[in-house]
């Protein structure tokens, strides 16, 4: 006997229970905290969860002293220090959005905002024209992971004085001319301080640079992104942890408190970044501090502080292959993604950002990299290596310190 009705659907799937849900309801759904930590438990999480978050009272110091313009001194100390809990809030704001992202979004998450802080201070000192702080906050982002989280050699400290030596050496004039007319006051004005290096070159070099730095910087992002699809898509099983070495971890906050918290912190520490930029001038000039080395040892100590300190964390506890892929990865981050993209960046903003770096800056980076592959080459370390890596990077930091 048939128990049809009028109701009874002539189809399977035109059962009411099986349709999908209408848009709406799916983007209500996926608000929700259900089976997830409460919003109390996340932001709890997220601001008590560190000992590091204690600096957070410098963020409302660097905002003050910014709007009644105390000394730059307080205004760029109370900005330095308040970036240091921001940028580890990021990287926490990260992490637990990738526990629930799976590995290829979580990839490209941390691909995109591991390195914010140094993109945000690099767009920030962009964007007031500190050039030569973009340029060696960059540098010494990439020296800092290679140097002073895995070290460097007594021996390379011997080479660090000579190219100090030989670079000072070198001098140059400026020449040049367009139609009899000697451009030197053009490139003067371009660079008063010879900060980018225009002195010395004629117009066709200058413009030479441009456009070389440019299309470096399109081709680095090219091979930045088939980085990505090889790390990620293609050869993603070459990345993959040995099972039942990395613990599985719970998330503590649930993914919406994540995101709004991702986005407040980065909003805050823009605001934090342009004040620190915008005091570097006049604390450099009043205290006899040279802005080279404020670019390329200060900033890059606050943009890494929590990135160091994890990766520290990891070596004590006996993980150095994640260690070492933590320092090398954001080398090779800053490397191929952030200083392309910032070139990128001063190109639309009508900032003249390249990729030509001073002779002792290129002896430095070269000498760091090729050292550092000797020592990591073996798979074998201990912490006389360690100590020579520290060193060499305190003498790098002495070298910018007198120049």
């Amino acid at each position: 006997m048939s128990t049809a009705t009028d109701r009874t659907p002539l189809l399977e799937n035109g059962n009411d229970a099986q349709r999908p849900k209408a848009f709406v309801r799916r983007f209500i759904d996926s608000l929700s905290t259900e089976g997830e930590p409460t919003w109390l438990r996340s932001y709890k999480f997220f601001f008590f969860g560190s000992y590091l978050n204690i600096l957070l009272v410098f963020v409302p110091l660097s905002f003050l002293s910014h709007f009644l313009n105390w000394d730059a001194a307080l205004r760029f100390s109370f900005s330095f220090v308040a970036i240091m809990p921001l940028a580890a809030l990021l990287g926490t704001a990260t992490d637990q959005l990738s526990l629930k992202l799976g590995q290829t979004l979580s990839g490209l998450l941390n691909a995109s905002f591991g390195n914010a802080v140094e993109i945000i201070v690099g767009i920030a000192a962009l964007l007031q024209g500190e050039l030569r702080i973009v340029q060696t906050s960059l540098l010494g982002s990439i020296l800092s992971n290679l140097l002073l989280v895995l070290g460097c050699s007594f021996l390379a400290a011997l080479v660090i004085p000579a190219a100090y030596h030989s670079s000072k050496s070198h001098s140059g004039g400026l020449e040049g001319s367009v139609n009899g007319t000697s451009i030197a006051p053009i490139i003067s004005a371009l660079d008063p301080k010879n900060e980018l290096g225009f002195v010395g070159m004629d117009a066709g070099g200058v413009h030479g640079l441009k456009i070389i730095s440019r299309g470096t910087a399109i081709l680095l992002l090219f091979v930045y992104i088939a980085y990505l699809i090889f790390q990620l898509k293609t050869h993603s099983y070459l990345y993959m942890p040995t099972p039942g070495v990395v613990e599985e971890e719970e998330p503590e906050m649930n993914i919406l408190a994540a995101c709004t918290g991702l986005l407040g912190v980065t909003v805050i520490t823009s605001f934090c970044a342009d004040y620190l930029v915008a005091s570097i001038e006049e604390t450099a000039e009043r205290y006899s501090i040279p802005k080279p080395f404020i670019g390329l040892i200060l900033l890059p100590i606050v943009a890494n502080a929590a990135e160091h300190v994890t990766s520290v964390w990891m070596a004590m506890k006996n993980k150095m292959e994640l260690t070492i892929g933590i320092c090398v990865g954001s080398s090779i981050q800053i490397a191929a993604f952030v200083v392309p993209l910032l070139v990128i960046v001063g190109w639309i903003t009508h900032h003249d950002l390249t990729l030509f770096f001073a002779d002792f800056e290129t002896i430095v980076l070269f000498v760091s990299v090729l050292l550092v592959n000797f020592l990591i080459q073996d798979g074998k370390s201990n912490y006389m290596e360690g100590l020579m890596l520290i060193t060499l990077y305190l003498v790098i930091a002495l070298a910018f310190w007198v120049s």
